[in-house]
């Protein structure tokens, strides 16, 4: 049942990802177009609240997912079960997020 939960939970975070990543390219796109510097998409994006929103779930959603991911590659590659591998999948997640919420942090308030 484990399982079956963990593989919705994936699908559901790719299903929220692909409109975040359509929306982070066409920024991205439209930054390059613009011929916008670093300095001033940050000047942009200092204390906004819809980015940090924005970029707040498309980091909640990478690290649900990719440490789903992490945990079915190092099951089936290393071999690890159990709560090793139940460990493995939390602490992936955890540092996933927190590389991406000190990020966001920094973009939008920092």
């Amino acid at each position: 049942m484990l399982n079956l939960r963990l593989y919705m939970l994936q699908r559901i975070t790719a299903l929220l990802m692909a409109p975040l990543v359509l929306g982070h390219l066409a920024v991205m796109i439209y930054a390059i177009q613009g011929g916008l510097s670093a300095a001033q998409i940050l000047g942009r994006t200092q204390g906004s609240v819809l980015w940090f929103l924005f970029y707040g779930i498309f980091v909640v959603a990478v690290a649900i997912h990719g440490a789903i991911g992490l945990r079915a590659i190092v099951y089936e590659w290393a071999g690890l079960k159990g709560a090793a591998l139940d460990v493995f999948m939390w602490v992936s997640g955890i540092c996933l997020f927190a590389l991406g919420a000190r990020a966001v942090w920094a973009v939008t308030f920092a």
